[in-house]
């Protein structure tokens, strides 16, 4: 019973370690509610309710069409959907697990598993989301129509990979400052409310007013992705291969700080070496 199971090969260490994200990633989407059908339903209300409130707002100062030649309603779905699967991401991936507790040292579970389980169970709660309420606004209200819908699919994927990227960050910082990486992860998050540009388009900001904003990838995208959805939009104010790259070197500083972190997880903090 107390037998520790060895793999063979790489094949049977590659199922082993599949099924195992496989668990994780449905214990993490249990952990919300008992109920899987009612938890997509609570984070489908997430967005509907963040729509509404959009709805609401622009009808308050008087905006009654898209700034896109296009439908109103998906405008502002482009961009909660990105923001929602993006900074969810963040949290759940910088929260997935404490470097030094006793869970990640039973092997074959590891930290690794734990943040994949952590970040799929974002992307398919999202996509089952985007796609339920898509479809919903297509047979009730209005036809739904992408322009280009592999590209605008691909950069919903990037959004994810993105939040991947970051969360890992502050799940390095943690366990120095677990205080100040929750604040950061906090920060962040509500910094995107504003600062990912869901709410206006970017070829209509002021160039003055555009630093603010370029540094973010989520703005990027959402804006990139609109010119994917809309078929008279063209964004001259992004770059699409800016979130990769940053993607990807925030990956590799995330990493970097996790196997440093890894390196001290069974030494005092506070001790002498």
């Amino acid at each position: 019973m107390f037998k520790q199971r060895h793999n063979r090969n790489m094949l049977e260490a590659t199922f082993a370690t599949t099924a195992l994200i496989y668990h994780q990633t449905v214990y993490k989407l249990r952990t919300q509610h008992r109920n899987a059908l009612v938890g997509l339903l609570l984070t489908m209300m997430q967005s509907l309710i963040m729509i509404i409130v959009l709805m609401t707002l622009f009808l308050l100062i008087g905006i009654r069409t898209s700034p896109i030649r296009g439908d109103f309603m998906l405008y502002i779905m482009s961009g909660i959907f990105m923001f929602m699967t993006h900074v969810q991401t963040v949290g759940q991936v910088a929260n997935s697990h404490s470097i030094s507790s006793a869970l990640v040292k039973h092997e074959p579970l590891n930290a690794a598993i734990l943040i994949s389980a952590a970040a799929l169970s974002v992307l398919y709660r999202q996509t089952i989301v985007c796609l339920t309420v898509l479809g919903t606004y297509h047979l009730a209200f209005a036809p739904v129509s992408f322009y280009d819908p592999v590209g605008a699919a691909a950069l919903f994927l990037l959004a994810w990979f993105s939040g991947i990227s970051v969360g890992i960050i502050f799940l390095g910082i943690k366990p120095w400052a677990p205080a100040a990486a929750t604040m950061l992860t906090i920060f962040y998050q509500r910094v995107n409310m504003f600062a990912s540009g869901k709410m206006f388009v970017a070829n209509t900001i002021p160039g003055f007013i555009l630093p603010w904003f370029v540094w973010n990838p989520l703005f990027h995208l959402i804006d990139q992705q609109r010119g994917f959805i809309f078929i008279n939009y063209s964004p001259h104010r992004t770059m699409l291969l800016y979130p990769l790259w940053f993607s990807i070197g925030a990956l590799m500083v995330g990493l970097l700080i996790n196997f440093t972190t890894r390196k001290y997880e069974s030494a005092s903090w506070g001790a002498m070496q």
